[in-house]
């Protein structure tokens, strides 16, 4: 069985911020998200791997394979082309918090975001809140 490279660091965030974020705009962007989701959440910020800042974590179990290991209930990593957020469960069920999001694109788990104030930040909450009561839920505090 293959193990998970995304594992919790003792890198900090600050300076991954710092030396990663390639833009000021996404750097700002980047410091106004850990603030959000630390307050929202109530959850310490922590690096997983090198590049996602995660807030929370779950062990989760494979249903279709024997892999299982821990991951981040939330997070974020400000990647080249978008801010990437995951902060999304991927269900049908879960669609229509995306309705009032404001201007992103998706991928299977995750949503993509140019910069911070394309989004409502209510609306980036509400599926915060949802996604870690749906982890908690199913994988257990």
């Amino acid at each position: 069985m293959a193990k998970n490279k995304t594992t919790e660091t003792s890198v900090s965030v600050t300076d991954f911020i710092n030396s990663f974020a390639d833009t000021e705009q996404k750097r700002k962007d980047s410091f106004e998200l850990l603030r959000l989701m630390q307050e929202w959440t109530g959850f310490e910020p922590k690096m997983w791997g090198p590049s996602m800042i995660g807030f929370g974590s779950y062990h989760y179990k494979s249903e279709r394979s024997r892999q299982e290991g821990d991951w981040p209930m939330v997070g974020f990593s400000p990647r080249k082309a978008a801010i990437s957020l995951y902060v999304f469960s991927g269900k049908p069920e879960h669609e229509h918090l995306l309705e009032d999001l404001g201007k992103f694109k998706t991928g299977k788990a995750c949503i993509y975001v140019k910069k911070l104030s394309d989004i409502n930040q209510d609306a980036l909450k509400a599926l915060i809140s949802e996604t870690i009561n749906f982890l908690q839920s199913r994988y257990g505090k």
